[in-house]
């Protein structure tokens, strides 16, 4: 009799894990991440590859499909991958962070299993601990419509993906000493194309066909601008939304944000320059790429492109005018259009201040004037555990406080499953931030100089902004987003620049359902790894 009720047990598991992922396509990686040689500058570092790649393999998905990605650390130290943009759909166990997973220590593995659940676009993986991002172990993620939903642009000849951002000559590790002896990083050495310097990456066009560019500023301390020699650049997409289709001759990309663009090879068949650059440094890094026609006889010539450098305006004209493209299908066949996030009133303002203080003498960011630390458990098992002391909610105000006191915290937000809230990011400093919410595609409402007040929201585009995970902010001015918190777990909410990250300038946003359901969220993992206060514990039996 207690075995029939096993099995019954058993045969309502299987049937509630299958309802929620069995209908969709698996899809199986084994990823080994090593030690190796790279030369993206021409002089020769220790990087992290991925299956001996740099970058490391590209994931190709189609919406809701299932990804289970095996992750082997053959390095000396702690090691996760996080999926920038994914929204892991009540899923935050798999989010690869400090705060939801315990690294992978050296000579064991992970096995991630995520869902890219009503997804679509252009995204990226990077990893995700002790400053690893500036030493490779990124790559693409391209997440595909499914075949009966209606894409707003006819199928391109190709598709390409572009991970450019800036890069150091010196081994992350190095750089990782710079920041933990209380220091600000310099000034990065140069700026990469897929792993590559100058002239290092080619890209292969037939004349007269349109090829799709999928471009990720995969970088850690600058916006570029991205351009090609001679064409024109039509976007279509930011981080999963389909964009009117405006066209641009260069286009800012800040960091952490993916975008793709319609590229048609209209021009004298030839070689010519794709390039990067820094945007907002009075140095200006470069470098190119090239786009090769396929009955070329001429190689890159001419002067390469220019771009705006240090200007501001042009690239807040510029945010301003990416839409979206309220009539095309998104990854289910209704419109975008049909969910109208502005005529919903948000329940409360969140406003988020960055800042740069010194702390017992060493150089810190932070977040409402607490600078982020770290626990020695991940906030996300002591929560499911139920174990004391490892955070409180409501470590971090949810209002810049005054004066310019700062002081460390394991900063963690309390907000409540299917809030509706309006967060603006106020920047007093001189330099541009970029802003990355895990688990979330929000609406970019509003941008403007100055102080943000309740009188600013007269300028918010309430009908047609675009969503996506990352926004910029430039400086000393503010962003205002929307975003329904439909997401139950402990999120990252995090700068971009990748030192101020590393120094504090993050926090956790815990999503909160008393109703403790599958339907809300999933379970922990079985294969959950444990570590500081949660070690010794049970995950669950099924």
């Amino acid at each position: 009799m207690e075995g029939s009720k096993l099995l019954v047990c058993c045969f309502i598991a299987c049937i509630l894990f299958l309802g929620v992922n069995g209908e969709n396509p698996y899809r199986f990686f084994t990823w080994k991440v090593t030690y190796g040689d790279v030369y993206p500058l021409g002089v020769k570092q220790q990087g992290i590859l991925i299956n001996g790649q740099f970058p490391g393999p590209h994931i190709d998905a189609v919406t809701n499909d299932n990804l289970i990605i095996s992750v082997y650390n053959y390095l000396n130290e702690p090691f996760l991958i996080s999926w920038n943009g994914v929204r892991q759909w009540r899923n935050s166990w798999q989010d690869g962070t400090l705060g939801t997973n315990c690294p992978i220590r050296p000579g064991k593995n992970l096995t991630y299993v995520l869902q890219v659940k009503d997804q679509i676009g252009s995204f990226f993986y990077f990893p995700s601990l002790l400053f690893h991002k500036a030493a490779g172990g990124y790559g693409s993620i391209r997440v595909w419509s499914r075949p009966k939903i209606p894409v707003p642009f006819p199928a391109p000849a190709g598709d390409f993906w572009v991970l450019a951002g800036d890069w150091y000559k010196r081994n992350h590790y190095v750089l990782r000493r710079f920041l933990d002896s209380g220091h600000n990083l310099p000034f990065p050495d140069g700026l990469i194309i897929n792993g590559r310097g100058w002239n290092g990456y080619t890209f292969t066009v037939d004349p007269g066909k349109t090829y799709r560019f999928r471009v990720s500023n995969v970088g850690t301390a600058v916006s570029i601008n991205f351009r090609i020699q001679g064409h024109k650049l039509k976007l279509i997409e930011v981080e999963g939304s389909h964009t009117i289709q405006n066209i641009y001759s260069s286009f800012d990309i800040h960091l952490g944000q993916s975008c793709s663009f319609l590229v048609t090879a209209d021009q004298v068949p030839q070689d010519y320059y794709v390039v990067a650059s820094s945007r907002f440094t009075r140095r200006v890094l470069t470098t190119t790429a090239v786009l090769h026609y396929s009955n070329s006889k001429k190689g890159v010539s001419g002067p390469i492109p220019g771009a705006p450098t240090i200007q501001i305006a042009p690239s807040v004209m510029q945010a301003r005018s990416i839409r979206r493209n309220l009539t095309a299908s998104g990854p289910r066949p209704n419109p975008q259009g049909s969910y109208h996030y502005g005529m919903i009133t948000p329940s409360r303002t969140i406003m988020l201040s960055n800042s740069a203080p010194y702390i017992n003498g060493k150089q810190r960011y932070a977040v409402n004037g607490v600078s982020y630390v770290p626990a020695d458990t991940p906030l996300k098992l002591a929560d499911y555990f139920k174990i004391p002391g490892v955070f409180n909610l409501g470590s971090i105000p949810t209002w810049p406080p005054s004066g310019n006191n700062a002081y460390f915290q394991t900063s963690v937000m309390a907000a409540n499953f299917r809030e509706y809230v309006e967060i603006v990011f106020q920047n007093w400093e001189d330099t541009v931030q970029s802003w990355h919410i895990d688990g979330y595609s929000f609406f970019v409402v509003g941008m403007e100089g100055g102080q943000w007040t309740p009188a600013s929201r007269k300028s918010y585009n309430l009908r047609d902004t675009v969503s996506r995970s990352t926004t910029e902010v430039y400086p000393r001015s503010w962003t205002a987003i929307y975003v329904a918190l439909d997401n139950v777990g402990m999120w990252n909410i995090r700068s971009e620049d990748w030192a101020r990250q590393y120094l504090g300038q993050q926090f956790y946003l815990r999503v909160y359902s008393p109703a403790n359901s599958w339907r809300d969220e999933l379970p922990i993992p079985r294969n959950a790894l444990l570590c500081g206060r949660a070690r010794g514990r049970r995950t669950r039996p099924f």
